[in-house]
């Protein structure tokens, strides 16, 4: 018998000993960081609403209770009493029975009226009828991307099922090694924006978090070819902090070359992840370059995907435990919190971070129990990187925006299609709103409207007052008529030229490709145009060239010949707008951490931007920091 099992049937002794006499446990498996329990007597668990809480906190493990097929009520019964059981007002929308786990998956308008206080109406329903409900948000606006996932997850579970033990069996086997040591190897993102990518290492564990390429490079693919990391199987899980593809866009490869194991994120961040990879293939593929994977590896991510919420303590190996914490950054964007052995040590990744909150966020958890280490971006950590108030920024842009339709112009926003698109469409919609500028239409174009509508899936990761706003149809502010998506392509892109004033929102921010360069060749040469950059422009890029006053600009035909086209439009750059902290944020976050970090590396920023935050941090707070390079190794222990 392996350690394993062995560990598995001690399991199964101590909770039948804590469970009444009329409840009976029929198997105890793991499943990724998970122990399920089954059980042929699921309606009594239900009635007892402490016991899974209770044996949760003895055994210090996640627990999921699931029936044996058997003693279930039959699909067609089990609907009509699970809807009595659900006030009409959640709006269910389908439910989904899945035999084989025992689950019923509930999708509704309003999951929590589904919940029930405390999991009240869950209890009942499994009282009722012995299936154990799981419960998903209906899209408030339709989303191709959340329909997919879903439906992708729906077919390959008894696959994922098979996935989960074994990651559940490698998350709970024994620690082999006696020594103590944590160690992080830089992969990329150090020095430089883009391709981030780290190695955290213990005796027993590799754990690599992010693994993104680096817009307008040559150079975007991490190290991953080092010793560290080779062969890639012998990685014990990855951790992504986020969406944005300089974080998540070469995920796929790594299951390319033989990585199977899970990725642990928020579930918003595996949507948005599938969305921006799929649309990083498009992009590649119509700029005549080889896409690095195929779309079937990113399903295979998806698939390989265990979602996280924020707050909850994870076993992800023998000896580390990861917790997830709002980064405040875009949608799902969290800190990753790492707790290694028995208290032994602790680090922190910060992705990508705002400390302040914004329209779309709240500002970025800065509370943990313990942190030695802290890895964080410095995206703008130089001494001069102060960005102007949100609220100053919004007031410039409304003025741009009044000064362009004055002399009937167009006003194009070249936005990151997750989080700062959403944010801009809740400045305009409530600047129309209250008459601070005429209305006029909104056109949204790339991925924009889809990630709204992801947005409005997930409202709970989202900044309190706007998640209430979202609960109401009538006051969703994502719904304001004057949005407009296109998805007409060319067409609709000429009817919109030859219009009247209008806003237009595009992908990609940086201006690297997708259909922001089929607006400029619509709207570049006219001298009434006004092109506002709300994001940070990396070097390398196009966008970085137009912002530094390039006016004659490469594009390409279509058929691999490149054109020049000449840009008379105006030319502006409102800062605020930026997911990221700014100089101040990144010092209050270090600030205001009770207790404050032993080190500090200073890392996703150009190389002035790294040097400039970790000698501030060193004098200010006399700690120990640095500026890594790429492929550096850090020991603390």
């Amino acid at each position: 018998m392996s350690t394993v099992e062995r560990q598995l049937e001690d399991l199964k002794e101590t909770i039948t000993s804590e469970l009444p006499s009329n409840i009976t446990v029929s198997d105890v498996k793991y499943e990724g960081p998970e122990l399920v329990i089954y059980t042929r007597d699921p309606k009594e668990f239900a009635q007892n609403g402490d016991l899974i809480r209770t044996l949760a906190s003895k055994l210090r493990k996640r627990i999921t209770v699931r029936p044996d097929p058997d003693v279930l009520t039959p699909p067609e019964k089990a609907r009509e009493q699970v809807m009595n059981v659900i006030p009409e007002e959640a709006g269910v929308t389908d439910l989904d029975f899945h035999i084989d786990t025992g689950e019923v998956v509930i999708e509704a308008a309003k999951p929590g009226m589904v919940i029930g206080r405390h999991g009240s109406t869950l209890r009942e329903i499994t009282q009722k009828v012995g299936w154990t409900p799981e419960v998903v948000r209906t899209p408030p606006i339709e989303s191709s991307t959340v329909s997919n996932v879903r439906n992708f997850l729906k077919q390959e579970r008894e696959e994922r099922r098979d996935i989960l033990e074994r990651i559940g069996r490698q998350i709970h086997r024994r620690e082999m090694s006696k020594e103590d040591w944590v160690r992080i190897t830089t992969l990329g993102c150090c020095r430089e924006v883009g391709r981030a990518s780290f190695l955290l290492s213990t005796p027993e564990t590799r754990i690599l978090v992010d693994c993104g390429d680096k817009p307008g490079a040559e150079d975007e693919v991490p190290y991953l070819h080092v010793p560290e990391v080779t062969p890639l199987n012998s990685i014990d899980a990855v951790v992504l902090t986020h969406a944005h593809l300089d974080h998540s866009a070469l995920l796929p490869l790594l299951f390319k070359y033989g990585y199977d194991g899970p990725v642990y994120t928020t579930e918003p961040t595996r949507d948005l992840m599938g969305l921006l990879q799929l649309d990083y293939l498009d992009v590649a593929a119509k700029e005549g370059r080889t896409p690095p994977y195929e779309s079937e590896m990113v399903r295979e991510t998806i698939k390989h995907t265990i979602p996280l919420e924020f707050g909850d303590v994870t076993d992800i190996a023998p000896d580390i435990k990861l917790t997830l914490h709002n980064s405040g950054h875009i949608l799902g964007s969290a800190i990753a919190h790492f707790h290694i052995g028995d208290g032994l040590y602790n680090v922190a990744f910060s992705g990508d971070i705002h400390y302040k909150d914004t329209r779309l966020f709240n500002g970025a958890v800065n509370e943990f129990p313990r942190v030695e280490t802290l890895v964080m971006e410095s995206t703008y950590g130089g001494r001069n990187d102060y960005q102007t108030d949100q609220a100053d920024s919004e007031a410039r842009l409304i003025e741009i925006i009044n000064e362009t339709h004055e002399k009937g112009g167009k006003i194009l926003i070249p936005a990151f299609a997750v989080g700062r698109s959403q944010e801009i469409m809740l400045v305009l919609e409530e600047a129309m709103r209250k008459g601070k500028i005429p209305k006029m239409p909104v056109h949204l174009d790339g991925m924009i409207w889809e990630a709204t509508a992801i947005h409005t899936t997930y409202p709970e990761y989202l900044r309190d007052d706007l998640r209430d706003r979202i609960f109401h149809e009538d006051e969703n502010p994502f719904l304001a008529p004057e949005f407009n998506h296109i998805d007409g392509g060319e067409e609709e892109r000429q009817d919109v030229t030859d219009g009247g004033p209008a806003i237009i929102l595009s992908t990609s921010g940086m201006v690297t490709g997708g259909p922001i360069m089929s607006w400029l060749e619509h709207l570049g040469g006219d001298d009434r145009t006004t092109l506002v950059f709300v994001g940070y422009q990396a070097q390398g890029t196009m966008g970085r060239r137009i912002q530094n006053g390039w006016d004659e600009i490469p594009i390409n035909d279509g058929n691999g010949r490149s054109n020049t086209l000449k840009l008379n439009m105006s030319v502006e750059t409102v800062d605020g707008f930026s997911g990221h902290a700014d100089r101040k944020g990144l010092m209050d976050f270090v600030r205001t951490m009770n207790p404050r970090p032993e080190k500090v590396l200073c890392v996703h920023g150009d190389e002035s931007s790294t040097q400039d935050l970790s000698s501030a941090l060193y004098h200010e707070f006399n700690m120990r920091t640095f500026a890594p390079k790429n492929l550096e190794t850090f020991r603390f222990l």
